[in-house]
């Protein structure tokens, strides 16, 4: 069950220069709650956490972490957090264990403190056998998970990850979810930014898309995938791709969109327009349920961001 509300953000406005990069968000984030932020490059996700910490000061609007006034108490609202940005900041000079340690006692936690915390933080990140180890002895996985395990020792129950799992290969991807479901587990609250929508349907009780600095949609993954897209998706790809799509998933899809060589059909009922590719041998079909992405195409477009 979810909690208080621990971020409140209301009518959030900033300005670059003559870019208006956030306008007018407003969200809340409830106690317990993994909330997900997506958006395309340059949406403005990135502004909205910072100002949202206290880094980056509005041009209008209330937020409140934690119950107190951003920016005006930003420092204290900070020491209540935890952290974990885009790509890892790591002191090379150090250990792993002496990373935990150091970072700790930015938090003005004493020695003793922070030496009782640091075995919990390493058996979380899996790196109990790796204390000792330099960071650069660490793979990319490891040092993710070393970064979010910084996070914590200040003991938080709010964390703000910063697109956690960009760089990593699939098997650390799984591992950090798995790390990230336990916090949840534990009753603590995430503010995600992602790229990867799978991420996002598997950890976030709520999402919203972010495009041009405002929100297009907010909502449960699964509420979203049903609202906004039908239940099957049909991929075809291949050799005459573009002549099917003109001759069949226009009439038959419920919407269709050709993206390069790929046919996208969203579809109700399938069958029909699966019937068409009997005698077209060298086109290959990927037939699957709608998700999170197609949610995020369609609402945001394909075209690539810069």
């Amino acid at each position: 069950m979810l909690g208080a509300t621990v971020l409140t953000v209301r009518n959030l406005h900033k300005k670059f220069a003559d870019l208006e990069v956030v306008r007018g968000v407003s969200f809340e984030v409830k106690a317990g709650e993994c909330y997900g932020l997506l958006g395309p490059n340059g949406a403005g996700k990135t502004t909205t956490l910072r100002c949202c910490l206290g880094l980056t000061a509005p041009d209008a609007g209330e937020i409140r972490l934690d119950s107190l006034p951003v920016p005006a108490r930003a420092r204290e609202a900070r020491a209540r957090v935890g952290v974990v940005p885009q790509f890892d900041n790591l002191d090379p000079d150090f250990t792993v264990r002496e990373n935990l340690a150091i970072f700790g006692r930015y938090f003005g936690l004493s020695r003793g403190s922070v030496a009782a915390r640091v075995p919990y933080l390493l058996e979380y990140a899996g790196l109990v056998e790796k204390a000792d180890a330099p960071i650069e002895a660490l793979s990319g996985g490891m040092k993710r998970r070393l970064t979010i395990a910084r996070a914590l020792v200040n003991d938080p129950r709010v964390l703000f990850l910063d697109e956690p799992t960009t760089g990593l290969d699939p098997q650390a991807r799984h591992v950090v979810w798995e790390r990230l479901k336990r916090l949840l587990a534990e009753g603590r609250t995430i503010i995600l930014t992602t790229h990867f929508m799978d991420e996002a349907q598997r950890l976030c009780n709520r999402v919203a898309i972010m495009d041009h600095g405002a929100f297009i949609a907010e909502a449960p993954p699964h509420s979203l995938i049903e609202r906004e897209i039908e239940p099957v998706v049909i991929e075809v790809y291949g050799e005459g791709v573009a002549d099917w799509f003109d001759a069949h998933a226009k009439r038959l899809a419920a919407r269709a969109e050709l993206s390069g060589d790929t046919a996208f059909c969203y579809c109700r009922d399938p069958e029909p327009l699966l019937a068409t590719l009997s005698g077209h041998p060298d086109l290959r079909v990927l037939r699957r349920s709608a998700n999170l992405e197609d949610v995020f195409l369609k609402l945001t477009g394909r075209d690539l961001r810069d």
